[in-house]
């Protein structure tokens, strides 16, 4: 699901227009960064989605984008759907079998000691 949801995201990327230079690994990583500063900053002053988002996602398209821009754009929802968007932009584009890794991350973390003994 990980993968097949990686490449439509890539897909789409690429027909809008992202990948007609090579891209910079530097840069991308760089942008997920700023979508985990958003997010921040949409926690900070407490910008959160208070509309239910399954009921916006029932619109056509016309009233979708307004309640989407009115109710959820630059949320803290918002921003963390960003970063996953990169993040998953970014497996596609390298071809990195994103869901085998984080299954073996996984369970490589779940026989760690408690917080990997470290303070925090």
């Amino acid at each position: 699901m990980i993968n097949k949801l990686s490449e439509k995201i890539h897909s789409n990327a690429v027909e809008k227009g992202f990948y007609r230079e090579k891209r910079n690994l530097g840069e991308m990583l760089c942008l997920i960064h700023s979508e985990v500063s958003e997010a921040l900053e949409a926690d900070r002053i407490n910008r959160y989605t208070a509309s239910d988002v399954s009921a916006i996602l029932e619109l056509d398209d016309a009233h979708f984008k307004v309640a989407f821009e009115d109710n959820v754009k630059n949320t803290f929802e918002d921003e963390l759907a960003d970063i996953l968007i990169r993040v998953m932009d970014l497996s596609g584009y390298k071809r990195v079998d994103l869901e085998k890794h984080i299954h073996a991350k996984m369970r490589y973390n779940a026989q760690r000691i408690a917080k990997h003994g470290k303070k925090y």
